[in-house]
């Protein structure tokens, strides 16, 4: 018997592929605990349908990370940050305060996809990599004053 899978399901694959399994299989164990549905005629052409309009969200989501890597590559944000001796911070610059300064310059991203490794403790000008999509990276600069 053929099935759609809705769920994810070990040993038989990934939800939204069409499996051939024995049919006792199916109707006993699948269908009831909603991991798959009867592959018919219908059911074949909306799951196409889904995964056209979820290549289309896909494409989608690339093109806006782009004009935003694009974006985020020519700004610079400025996090003034009060000093002790030496140039050393009295705290730390991390992730989220460079994202809250993104916020106010009108960039709202969510500080995971900043890549800070270590939070910044001194002044200067850093480059911070962001990974906005899985195949779209870009850099942005953050310079640290006195404040």
């Amino acid at each position: 018997m053929k099935v759609i899978l809705k769920k994810d399901v070990p040993s038989l694959g990934k939800r939204g592929a069409t499996v051939e399994v024995a049919e006792g299989y199916a109707r006993n164990y699948l269908i009831p605990r909603d991991l798959a549905t009867v592959a018919s005629e219908g059911a074949l052409k909306a799951l196409a349908m889904e995964q056209k309009a979820t290549e289309a969200k896909k494409a989608r989501q690339e093109v806006e990370a782009r004009a935003l890597a694009e974006r985020l590559s020519r700004l610079e944000v400025v996090i003034p940050a009060r000093m002790g001796e030496g140039g050393r911070l009295f705290g730390s610059v991390t992730a989220k305060d460079v994202a809250e300064a993104l916020a106010r310059q009108g960039v709202t991203l969510d500080k995971r996809k900043l890549e800070v490794e270590e939070p910044i403790k001194q002044l200067g000008t850093y480059r911070i990599p962001v990974k906005l999509h899985p195949k779209v990276h870009s850099e942005l600069a953050v310079r640290v004053i006195p404040g």
